[in-house]
């Protein structure tokens, strides 16, 4: 009796399962598509970040950290002091104020230790609200940026797609 009844809620339940993954196929030419990014998720085991840029519009300046793979988490949090990760040893940029950008999980390195980062480490900015930008850490699964302005920053962030990024635009 135990077996019977075992038996109609495994047949139901891979019935439901197939159903429900009838629709979910992906068309034959995205498919080829899907599995390449896939492919690229799995290799590394985490997001690698190659690279940082900013740049001047009319109404805010913008940071972008190119990123292969996917957009991991991101957090932006006002801090009093630029630190490097590990050392805790102060940033050199110009500033009054200041943003921590942490990524995680998240690599500026390969599997084998190589570095995939090709941005700037430290660089000073002259934009309207953006001073500098530096990477400030790449430990343990966290890749960390610190940003400086002279005046408060009033910023939003969010991801991009196609090609995969995280972007930090600050009013002006």
């Amino acid at each position: 009796m135990i077996h019977t009844h075992l038996r109609r809620i495994v047949a139901l339940a891979s019935g439901a399962l197939l159903t429900v993954g009838l629709p979910l196929a992906a068309p034959a030419a995205t498919a080829g598509t899907a599995t390449a990014t896939a492919v690229a998720r799995t290799q590394s085991g985490v997001p690698l970040v190659v690279d940082a840029r900013w740049g001047g519009h009319p109404t805010y300046d913008r940071i972008v950290i190119d990123i292969r793979g996917y957009v991991p988490t991101a957090t932006v949090t006002p801090v009093r002091q630029l630190v490097h990760d590990g050392s805790g040893t102060p940033v050199p940029l110009p500033g009054r104020y200041f943003l921590e950008i942490r990524l995680t999980p998240a690599a500026a390195h390969d599997d084998a230790g190589g570095n995939v980062y090709h941005g700037p480490r430290s660089q000073r900015i002259d934009l309207p609200k953006l001073k500098g930008l530096a990477l400030t850490g790449d430990f343990e699964g966290y890749v960390t940026f610190g940003a400086a302005f002279d005046t408060l920053p009033y910023y939003r962030a969010f991801p991009l797609h196609s090609p995969e990024r995280f972007v930090v635009d600050v009013a002006r």
